[in-house]
């Protein structure tokens, strides 16, 4: 009688090699890594890709000459247009992250779910608005546009009421060098390290806050009580108002392990769930860290997958 033959389990197929969640610098930079060492990937984005680079009109802390967001974008979205082993899902939203032992699912908002032996994370930020700071008081449900959303019409000849301190208003400036505009920043004092690079520029009144209330808005102009960190009180009116606050994380629900601020460190996820881009932490929200970061997690699922990792 012959022998029977063992038996040996069929190896788990996936849908791809790595599914990449978000479609920013880090996320398009991580499906060029991983085609380059011949891995397939899914890019889950719900909008277009590099949106929001889109929306800065200057830049000079990138490699590769590109002075603006648009023509940086341009350049990134052409790349990854034509990698043939990156299949794009935009238009899509990655509902739920969930990790196993040896493999992860995400399930999309259509209900269709995709499994891959590892998942980098790289959906960034959004803005913060009023309600989540306690130093501004708002009316209910007020949501703002980000300064960095303004054009140059929306500024020339206009005051701007600009709440927080954070670094995009140099940004803005330097775009619109000879945009005739008057911004007034009302920043706590947890933001005056980030209105150096501003405080020169004779658009900018800086108003250094306790507290600020804005009013609902009525007819064509905005209106604000503010306390100064001295007990002052000021009345402050401006044609439009727009935050710069700073960015809150925007990861999917599921299996991510996130700090008290809503942040992902890298260190502290499953072994098989890799953090990218700006979702790491708010100290290294910057272009080039995010291509990097993105590089380096699709190269981390290669030699994990072939067990090369230290």
């Amino acid at each position: 009688m012959a022998d029977t033959p063992p038996h040996t389990e069929s190896p788990i197929t996936h849908d791809t090699d790595l599914i990449i969640i978000g479609g920013g610098p880090a996320g398009c930079a991580a499906a060029r890594m991983a085609a380059s060492v011949g891995m397939r990937s899914v890019l889950i984005e719900p909008d277009t890709l590099c949106r929001n680079l889109y929306r800065i009109p200057a830049l000079n802390n990138v490699l590769g000459g590109c002075t603006s967001g648009p023509e940086l974008a341009d350049s990134i979205t052409t790349e990854l247009q034509s990698t043939q082993l990156c299949r794009l899902e935009l238009g899509r939203h990655a509902a739920e992250l969930r990790a196993a032992d040896d493999h992860i699912t995400v399930t999309l908002d259509t209900g269709t779910r995709l499994t891959a032996p590892y998942v980098v994370v790289a959906t960034g930020v959004g803005p913060l608005q009023p309600r989540d700071v306690a130093w501004i008081t708002a009316p209910s449900g007020l949501t703002l546009p980000p300064l960095w959303q303004a054009d140059t019409d929306d500024a020339e000849g206009r005051t701007l009421l600009v709440l927080g301190g954070d670094r995009p208003i140099g940004t803005f400036l330097r775009a619109r060098p000879t945009t005739e505009t008057r911004l007034l920043v009302a920043h706590p004092e947890a933001d005056e390290y980030k209105t150096e690079e501003i405080r020169d520029d004779p658009r900018v009144t800086l108003l250094p806050v306790e507290h600020l209330t804005l009013h609902p808005f009525e007819g064509a102009t905005v209106t604000a009580d503010t306390v100064s960190r001295d007990g002052g009180q000021r009345a402050v009116t401006a044609d439009a108002v727009y935050v710069s606050i700073g960015n809150a994380p925007t990861a999917p629900s599921g299996d991510l392990s996130r700090d008290a601020d809503g942040y992902c460190p890298p260190a502290g996820q499953h072994p098989r769930i890799l953090v990218a881009g700006d979702l790491r932490s708010a100290r290294f929200q910057r272009i080039m860290t995010a291509l990097g970061s993105g590089s380096e997690a699709a190269l981390h699922a290669y030699y994990a997958a072939r067990e090369l990792l230290p």
